[in-house]
């Protein structure tokens, strides 16, 4: 890494097409069969062992897959010191598996060394844009690679913001000079939780930073939505992620389901329906806006 920016090219962030995540219901049907994916995310801190099984999965799967890797505890908003130690298993793993990238969240995930093991929101101020970035350099310094931060569902609001969600994700990305993993469905979540306008927020993400894409379920409470990742993909947000793609391209596109997991053929149709979208929008957006008039029989 240096201190100057770069460009993100395609080079450094292949688009690996449509994948599913990893998950241990999975596994022996992923081993065994090889069934047709493109490629598999994977939780990073499930992979942070010594040895055993779920390493010996992801030496199979990653012989005939790209993987990417996708934690949950980096916890680069918290006030803690970054930890160290989860680094350099970070890195280690890393190195041996080589992934196509690494994300994790623009979030804190614990204080006073407690993890409360859930991707708490941060407040969208000045103050948070400079602590967030300097802890990313930091990390990114430690893995000698960019990651990708990826926005988090949330269901307060601070008082003490005085940015937009958007402007706050296109502030760190920018001051840390690193990728954006843009969760489709967490967009949704939060315009309705708070009351914006998600087709805004896509189109002011800055284009030159969004490098994957997450789609996944949540479930519906009157007032509020949630981010459960237990059902299917709904209408609205399929509709946003067209809009997406339209905007960014063929990116990345991650199908997530964490609880209430079915089998793995519904994975394999949501990645194929999401497949058929992208390329649905690539077709349209090719098409002339008036298609060519047929010629008249003796027209000269």
């Amino acid at each position: 890494m240096t201190d100057g920016k770069a460009m993100l090219s395609d080079s450094d962030f292949p688009s690996l097409g449509f994948g599913v995540g990893l998950r241990s219901r999975h596994y022996a049907q992923v081993v065994d069969q090889h069934p047709p994916m493109d490629w598999f995310e994977v939780i990073t801190e499930n992979f942070m062992v010594e040895g055993g099984r779920p390493l010996q999965v992801l030496d199979s799967v990653r012989s005939r897959y790209p993987i990417a890797m996708h934690g949950v505890s980096l916890s680069v908003g918290s006030v803690d010191p970054l930890n160290i130690g989860y680094l350099k298993q970070l890195s280690s793993l890393a190195r041996r598996f080589e992934p196509a990238w690494i994300s994790d969240h623009l979030c804190w995930t614990g204080v006073g060394g407690r993890n409360v093991h859930d991707l708490l929101p941060l407040p969208y101020t000045e103050e948070a844009v400079r602590h967030v970035t300097s802890r990313i350099r930091q990390v990114q310094e430690n893995l000698e690679r960019r990651i990708l931060i990826e926005n988090v569902s949330s269901y307060l609001e601070f008082t003490c913001s005085r940015l937009s969600e958007w402007d706050f994700l296109h502030a760190v990305a920018d001051e840390a000079d690193c990728g954006i993993l843009l969760d489709i469905n967490n967009v949704f979540v939060n315009a309705f939780n708070h009351g914006f306008d998600p087709v805004h927020y896509i189109d002011s993400v800055p284009l030159n930073r969004v490098l994957q894409f997450h789609l996944a379920g949540h479930s519906t409470h009157g007032t509020y939505l949630l981010d459960t990742h237990d059902h299917q993909i709904s209408a609205e947000v399929w509709t946003l992620y067209e809009h997406a793609v339209a905007r960014f391209g063929p990116l990345a596109t991650l199908i997530e389901w964490d609880d209430n997991l079915p089998e793995f053929e519904v994975l394999v149709a949501d990645a194929q329906e999401a497949r058929s979208r992208c390329e649905g929008v690539l077709r349209r957006k090719k098409a002339p806006d008036h298609p060519p008039q047929r010629r008249k029989r003796g027209a000269r």
